[in-house]
C-alpha cells in the first residue's frame, strides 16, 4: 500500500506550479488586452465628453481617478488610451528586433569586412542618445506615434542586436550544426534550419520585456513633448497633458504614470518567466 501511494503521489509532485508573480503577470497583462480591444467594457464614462464644471476633481467613487482640466474621467482615458500605447510599445520592441536580427546576423556569418563595417555602427549606434535620435526625427518626422516607434525602436536596436550576434555565434559552433555541414547541407539551409530557429528562441522573452521598456520609454519622451500631443489619452500625452497641474492635481501624473509602471512591471515579469522556462528546456 505504501509503494502504490509514494507512485500516485510522485506523479503530482512533478506537476509544473504556477509561481504567483506570473499568475498576477498574466491576469494584468489580459486586463491590458482587454482595454486595448474593447476599452468601452472597462469604461465608466465617455472618454472625450468635456464637463468643466467637473474640471480637477481629484478621485472618488464617481471618477476613480479624477478628472482633467476639462472635467473628462481621467479613468476612461487610460483606459482608452490604452491601444495606442500598447501599439507603440509592440511597434518599437518589434521594430528594435528587426533590425537587430539583421545587424547581428550580418555581424556573425558576414565576412570580416562587413562584420566589422556592422560591428561599428552598432557601436555608434550604442554612443548615439535615444533622445538625440527622437529629437532628429521629430524635426524630420514630425511628431507623430510613428515617430515614437521608429526613434525607440532604433535605440533599442543596438542591445538586440548584440544578443542575435552572441546566439548566432553559439549555434554557429554548435555540434548539430557541424554535423549539418559534414552532411553536405547548403549555408542557407543551415542557417535557415539550425542557426536562425535557436537564435529567435530567446527573442521571444527579450520581445515580451521590451514591450514594456518601449512603454516607458515612448511615455516618457511624450511627457516633454517628443511624442503624441494632446488631448489624444495615449499614456506619454496624459503625462504631457498633466504637466501643467502637478501642484494643482498631481493625480493626472501619479495615476497615468503609475498605470505605465504596472504595465511595465508585468511584462518584464512575464517575460522573465518565459526566459527561465526556455533556459531549463521547458518551452
Amino acid at each position: 500500500m505504501t509503494a502504490v501511494r509514494e507512485q500516485a503521489v510522485a506523479p503530482a509532485s512533478r506537476r509544473r506550479r504556477v509561481s504567483p508573480g506570473f499568475a498576477a503577470a498574466a491576469i494584468t497583462l489580459s486586463l491590458f488586452l482587454v482595454a486595448a480591444v474593447a476599452p468601452n467594457v472597462l469604461t465608466p464614462h465617455d472618454p472625450f465628453a468635456m464637463d468643466f464644471t467637473k474640471a480637477l476633481q481629484s478621485p472618488s467613487l464617481a471618477h476613480w481617478f479624477g478628472t482633467d482640466e476639462s472635467g473628462r474621467d481621467l479613468f476612461s482615458r487610460v483606459i482608452y488610451g490604452t491601444r495606442e500605447s500598447l501599439a507603440i510599445g509592440v511597434g518599437a520592441a518589434g521594430l528594435g528586433l528587426v533590425v537587430a536580427l539583421v545587424l547581428g546576423s550580418i555581424a556573425a556569418l558576414a565576412g570580416r569586412i562587413p562584420a566589422g563595417i556592422v560591428n561599428r555602427l552598432i557601436e555608434a549606434l550604442f554612443a548615439f542618445p535615444t533622445l538625440l535620435l527622437a529629437l532628429l526625427l521629430v524635426s524630420i518626422l514630425g511628431s507623430s506615434p510613428l515617430t515614437l516607434v521608429i526613434a525607440v525602436g532604433l535605440g533599442s536596436a543596438p542591445g538586440y542586436a548584440r544578443m542575435v550576434r552572441g546566439q548566432i555565434l553559439s549555434s554557429k559552433n554548435s555540434g548539430y550544426v557541424e554535423a549539418a555541414r559534414a552532411l553536405g547541407h547548403a549555408r542557407f539551409t543551415i542557417f535557415r534550419q539550425h542557426i536562425l530557429p535557436n537564435a529567435l528562441r530567446p527573442l521571444i522573452a527579450i520581445f515580451t520585456m521590451g514591450v514594456g521598456q518601449s512603454i516607458v520609454w515612448a511615455s516618457g519622451m511624450a511627457f516633454i513633448g517628443l511624442g503624441v500631443a494632446p488631448p489624444s489619452p495615449e499614456w506619454g500625452a496624459l503625462l504631457d497633458a498633466g504637466r501643467a497641474y502637478i501642484t494643482q492635481a498631481s493625480w493626472l501624473i501619479v495615476l497615468p504614470g503609475f498605470i505605465i509602471v504596472v504595465l511595465a512591471l508585468a511584462a518584464t515579469t512575464l517575460g522573465k518567466h518565459i526566459q527561465t522556462h526556455l533556459e531549463k528546456g521547458d518551452a
